[in-house]
């Protein structure tokens, strides 16, 4: 039970909510609109949700830096767990890297909505 209150401590999940957070800021222009048009919400008010627009490359660039961030953490650094560490363990590595690949591609999916979501409107 220790050992796994230890790892917990040293984690840093601000990497993946980082991530997430920065993903959907990017596609705040495009995703927001879809989303209220899908709630029944909608009118010509809703042009003014583009001025996100100019901020848009800001955010895809913190999303990727996250996205690294976690790339780094999950494979090229190895000192953050002790050998004898339950994060050390093969199948607690394979998990994290699986949640990892799987949440990057969610929010790469995110990142390019501008320019897929014109195919389905």
């Amino acid at each position: 039970m220790d050992i796994e209150q230890q790892t917990t401590k040293t984690n840093t999940p601000w990497l993946g909510v980082g991530a997430v957070f920065a993903a959907i800021a990017a596609s705040a222009c495009c995703v927001g609109p879809l989303l209220l048009l899908s709630l029944g919400i909608g009118g010509a008010w809703m042009s003014t949700l583009t001025s996100m627009e100019a901020v848009r490359p800001f955010f895809i660039i913190v999303t990727l830096l996250f996205i690294w961030g976690g790339f780094m953490k999950l494979y090229l650094n190895k000192d953050d767990c002790k050998a004898s560490a339950v994060c050390a363990t093969n199948p607690v590595i394979q998990k994290q890297r699986q949640i990892f690949w799987i949440g990057s591609c969610v929010i790469l999916v995110l990142l390019a909505f501008p320019w897929y979501a014109p195919y389905f409107l």
